[in-house]
């Protein structure tokens, strides 16, 4: 019975269209003028959206502009509105949180079975680094500079996630994190544009399955969100929520770039951002939203605004009122209200009295319509929704390897005195395990880990004792403190412990709700508590091994004169003491390089490596403080700069050549050849990466700017030639006029290990 309803709706949906003709072309766009064109340009899909369209009330329309929180998991206020109501009046068009399939299935069965069109929900969820299988944080998986794996790990992610009937994940956040306070740098790619780009097409490709859009079509994938538009990283002081000021030049240069990359990958969807950008918050935009993002850079996905960002115009101060707030997001380009319940109650008066054209609800309906087609839902609402294919489709083997392989590779040694790691299982030594994250799994996930089952995650020490099992290691376990609070006894046993010892293996590190939304730290030290375990231990005079598991950057000023060997571990995820036991072990040659610069205090954030120069540079060499861009009583430079990692190898790049000394603004290109040598006794691999500069423009420039990078493996001796092309195009920017394009000048650029790296310099010139 349920099957014939549908059935006769789209009996007189192709009946109303062949009597009234395709749209006439005055149709307009988001904000009431221009065309609307499809995401997909498939005329058959344009019809029957138009054709379900044309049986809609504008009530209904802009219950598709609507959706609702579940509430059964909470990532913003909780919102009184029971949607129950509207579920039943076929007036929401996507419902945020709800998990399971019996739970989804039961939502999507009244919506298409007892509604008067029937019109199937988007089931949205954030999936952002995982679905039940959890993958490192994204910034930490962006330390890997492996694209391949980072769209593998969002693949399954999907898959996992589309199993139990999600099909719009909010991800993934293509936000430049240059401010170590920002708890949000943990979802992000970290401060470079250029690799952010990179990163933000490989996961939205990974999501989506690939750039074609007909693999939406598959029950594997996710339709993908690019968020936050834009510039949510650079809130002022670091805090959530909070405005951006900053000029067009830095947004269209650093910071817009990962969202158009999210574009030319397909993205389907945008989230307008929680923030300001210089008096305007993002949710009412226009010219952001419309101007930039549709009529520059054409998209035709649809917005959705953050949670509960529209009701949020009231305070941000630019709506006296809810209903306000409505029609100045509708008007700007923001297609659904997530979770606010603003359009549902307000639009359908703002059309009657004018304030909203009925062509701007038409079309952003239009949008949402199109994407449920294009995943199949109107075809089959039900067709995500099977309890075995969930079960079939998670957590398997096969995703555990790749978690753990993620794991290895995202890890970054920052500091390797003396060669104290790698610890082999041939080696006989006594290790002291200590620390209050060594035998944790709740942390391991960091936050927004899905429905990962924060007790299935494998604790460090697990990894080790397993690893090492049936070797001559032996290893003695002591907490010594938990991660704010520690006692004189617990240090003592730990110390005990550590006497006892060969080395010491330390894990220590942040909550996991340290980071991620509204977690905002002005101290990013480790707790004192963990300090003081840290200090004690020190005075064993026994070698100590630091592995920090944390959402962001840390200070590390002290460990790094202290600690013998630092292992940036991040929140690894389910197969986090696996990972991590396989490059203590020495199994898997560390290869991570970091993405967010590390500072040497609090105080120096911002830090990045694409600073510009000033007027008053400072010599690195002569770090004289009179009258220079610097500081009294430290360096400018960070603790460990962008790009940097250790390896149990050592390489060396040299002989860099280029093809010309010079290119053409247009169409023109140059040849980058270095020669890449592992100098060590280990098999390992290397990040080689190429910055160049232009030295003088019409608007200053960045000293250092990444344009390649490759990800090599080498054996130990091995030597391999590595080749960057550099076109004209890559060295465009927004200039004196605001237009992008290249300009003539000097240039410089650099084959390097990482961003301080000033060997093999070359200089050339645009003409």
């Amino acid at each position: 019975m349920k099957r014939y309803i549908t059935s006769i709706t789209y009996i007189l949906a192709v009946i109303l269209l062949a009597a009234c003709g395709t749209p006439s072309s005055g149709t307009t766009g988001a904000t009431g003028s221009g065309k609307w064109q499809s995401f997909s340009g498939d005329k058959r899909i344009e019809q029957r959206v138009d054709s379900v369209l044309k049986l809609m009330t504008l009530e209904e329309k802009i219950g598709q502009m609507t959706q609702f929180s579940a509430n059964w998991s909470i990532t913003g206020p909780v919102m009184s509105d029971d949607f129950q109501p509207y579920l039943e009046k076929g007036l929401i068009g996507s419902i945020f949180n709800a998990t399971s399939v019996e739970g989804i299935r039961k939502m999507q069965q009244i919506a298409v079975e007892e509604t008067r069109l029937g019109i199937p929900i988007l089931f949205g969820q954030d999936v952002i680094h995982g679905y039940k299988t959890i993958f490192p944080i994204p910034l930490a998986e962006a330390c890997s500079w492996d694209l391949e794996m980072m769209q593998r790990t969002a693949e399954i992610a999907a898959i996992e996630a589309a199993s139990d009937g999600i099909n719009w994940t909010f991800a993934p956040m293509v936000d430049i994190g240059r401010d170590a306070r920002w708890g949000r740098v943990m979802e992000g790619a970290g401060e470079d544009p250029y690799l952010g780009s990179k990163v933000a097409e490989a996961r939205v490709t990974g999501f989506q399955g690939g750039k074609d859009i007909s693999s939406l079509g598959e029950s594997t994938t996710l339709l993908a969100t690019g968020k936050h538009l834009a510039a949510y990283g650079a809130a002022e002081s670091g805090r959530d929520y909070n405005p951006a000021e900053l000029s067009e030049h830095t947004l269209r240069n650093v910071y817009l770039p990962p969202y158009q990359a999210a574009l030319e990958a397909g993205v389907t969807t945008f989230m307008a951002s929680f923030n300001e950008i210089n008096g305007v918050p993002a949710t009412a935009d226009r010219w952001l939203l419309t101007e930039v993002l549709r009529n520059e850079w054409g998209f035709k996905g649809f917005v959705v605004s953050d949670y509960t960002g529209v009701n949020e115009l009231v305070p941000h101060g630019v709506a006296k009122d809810e209903k306000q707030a409505a029609e100045l997001a509708v008007n700007a380009g923001v297609d659904m209200d997530m979770t606010g319940a603003t359009y549902i109650k307000y639009l359908t008066e703002s059309v009657k009295e004018g304030k909203v054209s009925e062509k701007t609800i038409n079309n952003a309906v239009r949008s949402i319509l199109e994407m449920k087609f294009l995943l199949g839902l109107f075809d089959d609402p039900y067709r995500y929704l099977n309890e075995e294919r969930a079960k079939q489709n998670t957590m398997t083997p096969e995703f555990m390897e790749t978690a753990r392989k993620a794991v290895a590779s995202s890890v970054v040694l920052l500091k390797n005195d003396n060669q104290v790691l790698p610890i082999t299982k041939e080696s006989g030594k006594t290790i002291a395990l200590v620390g209050p994250l060594m035998n944790d799994s709740i942390n391991l996930n960091g936050e927004w880990a899905g429905l990962g089952d924060r007790n299935k995650s494998i604790p460090i020490l697990k990894g080790l004792t397993e690893k090492y099992e049936g070797t001559t290691i032996k290893l003695i376990y002591t907490e010594g403190a938990s991660i704010t609070e520690t006692t004189p006894a617990k240090i003592a046993e730990a110390v005990a412990a550590a006497r006892r010892a060969d080395v010491v293996i330390a894990a220590m590190g942040e909550d996991f709700n340290w980071s991620g939304e509204a977690a905002v730290r002005t101290d990013i030290r480790l707790p004192e508590a963990q300090r003081e375990l840290l200090r004690s231990l020190k005075e064993t005079g026994k070698p100590v091994v630091l592995v920090t598991l944390s959402g962001r950057p840390l200070d590390l000023s002290w460990e790094d004169e202290n600690m013998e060997a630092i292992l940036q571990s991040w929140f690894p995820g389910t197969q986090g003491g696996h990972g991590i036991a396989d490059v203590i072990a020495g199994d898997y040659n560390p290869s991570g390089r970091l993405v967010m610069s590390f500072p040497r205090n609090v105080g120096q954030v911002p830090i990045y490596y694409n600073q510009k120069n000033t007027g008053r540079p400072v010599d690195l060499d002569d770090e004289s403080i009179d009258y220079k861009s610097s500081y009294l009583d430290t360096s400018i430079t960070p603790l460990y700069p962008f790009g940097y990692g250790l390896s149990y190898t050592t390489f060396v790049i040299n002989n860099a050549k280029i093809d010309k000394k010079a290119l053409k603004t247009k169409d023109d290109k140059i040849t980058v050849t270095a020669n890449v040598q592992n100098t060590g006794s280990a098999d390992g691999e290397i990040v080689v990466q190429l910055y160049t500069r232009q030295l003088v423009a019409s608007v200053t420039r960045p000293v250092k700017e990444l344009k390649g990078f490759q990800k090599m493996a080498l054996k130990a001796g091995e030597s391999k030639q590595v080749t960057f092309e550099v076109t004209s195009h890559d060295l465009a920017f927004y200039g004196i006029d605001m237009q992008k394009k290249t300009e003539p000048g000097n240039m410089k650029l650099w084959v390097a290990q990482h961003a301080a790296d000033n060997s093999n310099e070359i200089d050339f010139w645009i003409e």
